[in-house]
């Protein structure tokens, strides 16, 4: 008896080595647990069963164990079956309905649901080129640059109504951790995906608890001390609307062992403190972006789209069996961070039925129908009129322009600096324009529109009486310049009435469409 409690305090003190490292959570329905709780019974089972004498022979202990080996070992392989058992029993041949209700997909009008678009509000940098922009900063920071490094996650969210991505400082090594530790982590890199704006944001009280410290500063560690029976997703890091960094770490709950994976929460933790908080889904602040991470989002969708008829049907007859196409991006609507990816048949690669966009924040999940170009098929067009330079294409940003699904891209040189900009028509991938990114944004998408002149929802409508017409010739393209009666000054662009412009008279009435500014820009003039 008192051999088997030394072994069985041996077998202990190594679950609790392996639990400082591995980090289980408690939870029966998490395939580590499970991983962790048989490795330590089978060790147990073999110090109990097995001695190895002098010459190193591996031995049966005793007499009894000898009759007791049987029902230990069965015991134990009958609980290493019972996770293969569940994974069988909860997979899709039992189970398709709730795997393709694991999330809701409504069907939804891209002209009356999407607003035009907003170049003013348009994350013209991807996550490539935010980093590079914030190693620049990084770089300047003399005092910094050899002591931290800067973290890859770059988490794009919504900040005082600007797009911007966010990452944090990083320890540069073990030594480096154990140099700056009682200080901790200085500050973030936060980078504007607009208008390319990148700065390092420096914190009164550096960061203790981040994924590059040691000990019980580890944030992983942290966690699971404070939440033992919790399952973790990947943290992401954001900032309030005051600036005060936070780690977001999803909560899952698991149908069965590891299947149907959802998210039941979120911790917010301080980075500073250490302190945090559980939020259940609807209780999340409203300033936090990232509650479900994308890739869960797509396992859903496709999931959804694979077995919503059934699982035999998603293997042989394939009746309406979608998929999500390869990549995704973000933009962002109503303060909230929205992803965004095309749907495709499982039968053909070649073009989209629609695209699908779902709220990080509350999941609610929209289909668009839009027949067209794959997003790799629209790089590949927009690489393809460049082909000379060597330019890189970003992942399509989708945009309503003038009322059209189109793709958006930027085009970037080796250095990963913009170069120019490119627009695709969705429905017809071979319809791409590229400007020189130098002209502007506005400028390129009317180059792409040439005589469907661009058009806000946002554009005020009036009708006016012509007082005096001027023209003038820029870049080879012709302007005319009004003046109302009530002495209000106007810029139109010949592409915008190309049929109506030359032949406009004074004292005429017209009826447009503009922009408010000193100068007022006429967006469209509507013509009988």
């Amino acid at each position: 008896m008192k051999k088997n409690i030394i072994k069985l305090v041996f077998v202990l003190l190594i679950g609790v080595v392996i639990y400082y490292f591995l980090l289980p959570p408690i939870n029966l329905s998490s395939p580590l647990f499970w991983g962790y709780a048989l490795l330590l019974l089978g060790l147990y089972l073999s110090l109990l069963s097995f001695s190895i004498d002098k010459k190193g022979d591996i031995l049966i202990t005793n007499r009894k164990q000898k009759k007791k080996f049987p029902i230990l070992w069965g015991g134990y392989i009958l609980l290493l079956l019972i996770p293969f058992v569940l994974l069988f029993i909860g997979s899709p041949l039992f189970n398709a309905k709730a795997y393709a209700n694991r999330i809701d997909v409504l069907d939804a009008d891209f002209k009356e649901d999407i607003e035009g678009v907003n170049f003013d509000a348009l994350p013209l940098l991807d996550k490539d080129s935010s980093m590079k922009l914030g190693d620049r900063v990084m770089g300047q920071m003399t005092d910094l640059v050899s002591q931290f490094t800067v973290s890859d996650l770059y988490t794009q969210i919504n900040y005082k109504d600007e797009i911007v991505r966010v990452t944090p400082l990083e320890y540069a090594s073990v030594i480096k951790y154990f140099t700056n530790h009682k200080e901790g982590v200085k500050g973030y890199i936060l980078v504007n995906s607009v208008t390319g704006k990148a700065n390092l944001v420096k914190l009164d009280k550096g960061m203790q608890y981040m994924p590059s410290a040691l000990f019980s500063k580890d944030l992983y560690r942290h966690l699971r001390f404070s939440y033992p029976t919790k399952i973790f997703g990947s943290a992401s890091f954001e900032i309030d609307n005051e600036g005060k960094p936070y780690w977001i770490i999803p909560t899952y709950k698991y149908t069965f062992i590891g299947l149907r994976k959802e998210v039941n929460g979120v911790v917010i933790l301080d980075p500073v403190t250490g302190e945090s908080e559980f939020y259940k889904v609807k209780d999340v602040p409203t300033w936090v972006d990232h509650v479900y991470p994308a890739d869960l989002i797509i396992d859903q969708v496709d999931n959804h789209g694979v077995y919503k008829n059934g699982f035999f049907n998603s293997i042989f007859g394939q009746k309406g069996v979608i998929v999500t196409t390869e990549g995704y991006n973000y933009t962002v609507r109503d303060d909230d961070v929205y992803l965004y990816t095309g749907i495709t048949s499982v039968t053909n690669d070649e073009s989209i039925l629609g695209f699908i966009m779902s709220n990080l924040r509350t999941k609610e999940t929209k289909f668009y129908s839009a027949s067209g170009a794959k997003e790799e098929s629209a790089r590949k067009s927009a690489e393809g009129k460049v082909q000379q330079m060597s330019y890189t294409s970003t992942f399509p940003l989708l945009i309503n322009l003038n009322e059209k699904p189109t793709y958006f891209l930027s085009l970037k040189d080796n250095a990963g600096l913009v170069k120019m900009y490119a627009f695709v028509d969705v429905e017809d991938y071979q319809n791409v324009v590229v400007t020189d990114a130098s002209l502007g944004i506005e400028e390129a998408a009317n180059n792409y529109l040439k005589d469907a002149p661009l058009v806000n929802k946002s554009d005020e409508e009036i009708t006016i009486t012509i007082k005096e017409i001027k023209t003038a010739i820029l870049d080879g393209l012709t302007y005319y310049y009004l003046i109302d009666t009530e002495d209000n000054y106007y810029k139109v662009s010949i592409k915008v009435a190309p049929n109506f412009l030359p032949f406009m008279r004074e004292e005429e009435e017209i009826k447009i469409s503009y922009r408010t500014g000193e100068i007022r820009e006429i967006t469209k003039i509507h013509t009988k």
